[in-house]
């Protein structure tokens, strides 16, 4: 493969870069921030609200962009030495990315932050177990009674974020030691006194000499960029395992499920957060490299086997991110505004047809989008945030029940419970429900709204592979305070957000405000994150918070623009003229209709295969 022909655009050296020195810009931002503050960017028309929210990404990569990795360390991960195959190739761990420090990203590595290092808590028994403690959190404003649906979407919205997380971030697997003590109620129907939530691992690469007052920091077992490598590993050993050898195809089971684990020890069903939504998208998408595959090995048949799987992955790992991009994140927050925003991350303002008829029309990532353009880290070594995975914490877009149905005529197959569909209890579902039917039921059935009293039951009770009881709502909260995020109000000013005043100002419920303010003793300042983004008045259109948004702003496009493969290696001497061809011509829709052609007649007429489908019933003569 040929070397691409754009430069690589020098790093800023400071957060921001040029957007700092350019009077324009500047205005912008200041100007960005006064409307945002007095009026709000989402009750704007849409031009002068894609305006605001420019304004406002440019300011927060100038604040909250921190880097963890000057913090003393010891036996940081090392990646292999540079080879050729490196500046086409994305590598298994995610190292050289960056050719000019091999390190950043890959497995292993620290999380980033996007408050100051300095404003990071520590991980202290006074502040993660302080009143109200999780558990009385997770019991008295977060427990579900009633489904409260977000009737805009459907369930694959769930499993398509539980994928993409796969891909992103894991803190790794806890030490059964330590685990933090939850003191619980006197009514508290817990079988075991006190509850014990394990810890996050600790950072393997923290210099016990550091000096006392460091910021704790922990590292992702996973590679930072978005790769896929939920589908192809983080490791070689692994990636060999899942590939056939043979024109650069992976293993893939019947109907498209998932393979049987040639080693039970690596059986991805026994990992906890496994189940049915999550094994249905690893399938679709493995059977999506394979045809990827076949598509190149028509175009260019003198390729081999290596030659066709990375470009496959290119390609895939690519596809993945326009659909989260222009699809996904539109439907889950869909307001006129962020729907633009979120297509002009990828195309441009000039938008998908002139990408069609001209390509790039201009080196600016606002006419013409992020792919293809410069890659640019605004001063700061890429990796994920400890903040960017708080803000996904949105287990309520889990539905408790589950009808399954019949693509053909929406007969019933099944009633399950969310229960039923986790663990290895999901491949028994998977192996007598077709992938058809299973994926037509998640399309037809909405999920939970990511707010208050509204996390599933089956997960504040959740038995995971190991045999041990959780109370995942209980562990989100108890995560934040232990990783040092801060809470609501304090979070809010980092991002250059009003704080809310009083409890009733933080929600447009008023019983929610008194809940609130009698669980946290009438101190706002102690409001969790969590509870203070699920309590929140969503703008018109949204599923999540606008706190939250105001995270995605700024690392959404940072993925894009740090990954040289999605900017100067985005060429057709990289992917193949081929390669790019099926990225741009391809959506969640003609995947499925690929792989599933059964779901022809539900899908008919969409333009978003997020949005709730068409029944299959038959209609009454």
């Amino acid at each position: 493969m040929a070397t691409p022909r754009n430069a690589r655009r020098p790093a800023p050296d400071r957060a921001g870069g040029g957007y700092r020195t350019s009077l324009p810009w500047r205005i912008l931002t200041h100007a960005s921030e006064y409307v945002d503050r007095r009026l709000g960017w989402d009750r704007l028309p849409v031009l002068p609200g894609l305006l605001t929210l420019l304004g406002l990404r440019i300011r927060l990569r100038q604040r909250n962009l921190h880097d963890t990795g000057r913090l003393p360390a010891v036996d940081p991960p090392t990646p292999a030495p540079p080879s050729a195959s490196h500046r086409v190739n994305r590598t298994a761990d995610g190292s050289h990315n960056d050719l000019g420090d091999p390190r950043m990203g890959m497995a292993g590595t620290r999380f980033g932050r996007n408050i100051p290092l300095d404003r990071i808590a520590p991980a202290s028994a006074e502040a993660v177990l302080s009143r109200p403690n999780p558990r009385e959190v997770s019991r008295a404003l977060l427990t579900r009674h009633e489904l409260v649906a977000a009737e805009s979407v459907n369930s694959l919205v769930a499993a398509w974020l539980q994928f993409m997380i796969r891909d992103w971030f894991s803190h790794g697997s806890s030490p059964t030691d330590r685990p933090w003590e939850v003191p619980l109620l006197d009514d508290d129907p817990w079988p075991e006194r006190p509850m014990r939530i394990m810890r996050t691992p600790d950072d393997p690469t923290r210099d016990p000499q550091a000096p006392a007052g460091t910021p704790d920091t922990r590292v992702n077992v996973s590679s930072h960029w978005w790769d896929a490598s939920q589908i192809y590993g983080s490791g070689e050993a692994e990636q060999r395992l899942l590939r056939t050898g043979e024109l650069g195809r992976l293993h893939v089971g019947d109907d498209g499920r998932l393979p049987p684990a040639a080693d039970p020890s690596r059986d991805p069903s026994r990992v906890p957060g496994f189940w049915l939504g999550l094994a249905m998208m690893q399938g679709l998408f493995a059977r999506e490299h394979n045809a990827i595959c076949e598509h190149l090995h028509h175009a260019y048949p003198s390729w081999d086997d290596e030659e066709l799987f990375q470009r496959a992955r290119l390609v895939n790992a690519a596809l993945l991110a326009k659909i989260h991009t222009v699809e996904w994140t539109p439907a889950v927050i869909s307001h006129p505004t962020t729907v633009a925003a979120l297509r002009a991350n990828w195309w441009g303002l000039a938008g998908e047809r002139v990408h069609r008829l001209f390509g790039r029309v201009s080196g600016s990532e606002v006419l013409s989008g992020i792919p293809g353009g410069g890659t640019d880290h605004y001063g700061v070594p890429y990796a994920l945030t400890e903040e960017f995975v708080a803000v996904y914490r949105m287990h309520p877009l889990i539905r408790d029940d589950w009808h399954l149905r019949s693509a053909a005529d929406d007969s019933t197959l099944r009633r399950c419970t969310f229960r039923d569909l986790a663990g290895p209890e999901a491949l028994e579902v998977m192996g007598a429900v077709g992938t058809a039917d299973l994926l037509y039921s998640f399309g037809t059935l909405p999920p939970g709204l990511v707010t208050l009293h509204n996390f599933p039951r089956f997960l504040q009770e959740y038995r995971r592979p190991d045999g041990k009881l959780q109370d995942l709502a209980a562990t989100d909260i108890l995560r934040g305070r232990e990783l040092g995020v801060p809470r609501y109000n304090e979070f809010r000013r980092l991002l250059g957000l009003r704080p809310a005043g009083t409890f009733h100002e933080l929600t447009g419920n008023p019983d929610w405000a008194d809940e609130i303010e009698r669980l946290y003793e009438g101190d706002i300042e102690k409001v969790d994150l969590t509870v203070g983004m699920y309590a929140e008045k969503l703008p018109a259109g949204f599923a999540f918070s606008d706190t939250a948004f105001r995270i995605f702003v700024l690392m959404a496009s940072r993925r894009l623009n740090s990954d040289r493969f999605f900017t100067e290696y985005y060429t057709p001497e990289v992917y193949s003229k081929a390669g790019l061809a099926w990225i741009d011509d391809n959506t969640m829709i003609t995947v499925l209709l690929r792989h599933h052609p059964g779901l022809r007649t539900p899908l008919a007429g969409l333009t978003n295969a997020f949005t709730p489908w068409h029944s299959a019933a038959p209609t009454a003569s």
